[in-house]
């Protein structure tokens, strides 16, 4: 049974989440400052003492920067050089004559989990679409059944798969294993993927009538010579080339003795942060240099990438959990607290880059 203060913490968590959404979507406020504002006001109604909760709520962000900060780097220039160098039009074209005109629902599926491994949701969509648009003109079939299931696999990795903020931040919290929780997200999120995208997709669109002519698709109509796109299995590879790493730093201690030279060699390179650098360090060469860009050329994509980042490292650093987390008479409190506090923040999250995709689309 729980316990009033329990339920009163739970209370409080949700009523934090409903006005960081009604702050951001209705009264149009920073996300960064909201987050800042309901996280300290939630700690003084939880009854933290007031002359900790900023330096909590500070200790907190730069906590969780300090790993966070790093890989959201690093993946996004990962997504970027996969973007520029035609990387993702080559997984998609390449998958899509794979499955078959009848399959593309599949198809666009298993676009949306790849390309979603590497780029944020919004990044992975904004590059899907016009592939999307180009799909379903060219199968005439209907934009649900090639949307769809692109969407849920993007939905699927951004929420669930190490590197993406919400899932890693879940991994720094409770200390878990990165190569595990990417496997068993995998386990849990492809069959997700596959309800809520080609079958789902397969149910309703015969009942959704979409109008003949559409003014976005007339945008992603092909002009010219398509340009020259990289290989395959090259930039498979190259994209599951930091996984593969990850995977192998998780199970280092099943095929090497713990301690021993090869074993903290392959905890090395298994970590997320040094993992995901050596996938863009590849990608400089594999989608950078073999396809003809220049260092200044390479050098500007990773610059402006960056940018963009910076809010959303903002927000994901700025974090309910260590409030939660922070000193209290009762060790159960702390425990109930975070855990719970966690829990609504990863609603939160998912809230706030639906508000940020329905933004970008008005």
């Amino acid at each position: 049974m729980i316990d009033p203060h329990s339920l009163f913490l739970i209370s409080a968590a949700v009523t934090a989440v409903i006005a960081l959404i009604l702050l951001i979507a209705v009264y149009k406020l920073n996300p960064f400052i909201t987050l800042l504002l309901v996280s300290l006001a939630l700690a003084v109604v939880a009854g933290m003492p007031l002359s900790t909760v900023v330096h909590s709520f500070e200790a907190g962000v730069g906590g969780t920067l300090g790993h966070i900060a790093i890989v959201v780097a690093l993946g996004t220039m990962l997504g970027k050089m996969m973007a520029e160098s035609g990387g993702a039009d080559r997984i998609a074209h390449t998958l899509i004559a794979f499955f078959g005109e009848k399959r593309v629902h599949w198809a666009m599926m298993v676009i949306g989990l790849v390309i979603g491994l590497p780029a944020f949701f919004e990044v992975g969509f904004v590059l899907l679409i016009p592939i999307a648009f180009t799909v379903a003109r060219r199968t005439r079939t209907s934009l649900i059944l090639v949307g769809l299931p692109m969407v849920a696999g993007l939905s699927v990795v951004h929420g669930l798969v190490p590197p993406h903020p919400a899932a890693l931040l879940a991994v720094t919290i409770y200390k878990a294993d990165v190569g595990r929780t990417i496997l068993y997200a995998l386990i849990v999120g492809i069959p997700t993927a596959v309800i809520a995208g080609p079958l789902y997709a397969k149910l309703i669109a015969p009942h959704i009538h979409l109008p003949a002519e559409n003014p976005m698709a007339a945008e992603f109509v092909d002009h010219g010579k398509e340009r020259s796109l990289p290989g395959f299995w090259l930039t498979l590879f190259t994209i599951l080339f930091p996984v593969l790493l990850m995977l192998v730093g998780s199970f280092a201690d099943g095929v090497s003795a713990p301690k021993s030279a090869l074993n903290e060699a392959l905890h090395l390179v298994g970590n997320d942060d040094m993992a995901l650098l050596i996938g863009v360090l590849l990608s400089f060469y594999t989608l950078g240099r073999m396809r003809g860009f220049t260092r200044a050329t390479i050098l500007r994509f990773s610059n402006e990438c960056l940018a963009p980042t910076a809010t959303i490292t903002l927000l994901v650093g700025a974090a309910f959990c260590r409030i939660a987390a922070s000193p209290r008479p009762s060790s159960a409190w702390r425990s109930r607290a975070m855990c719970r506090c966690c829990c609504w923040r990863g609603c939160w999250l998912r809230s706030c880059g639906w508000l940020r995709v329905r933004r970008q689309w008005r």
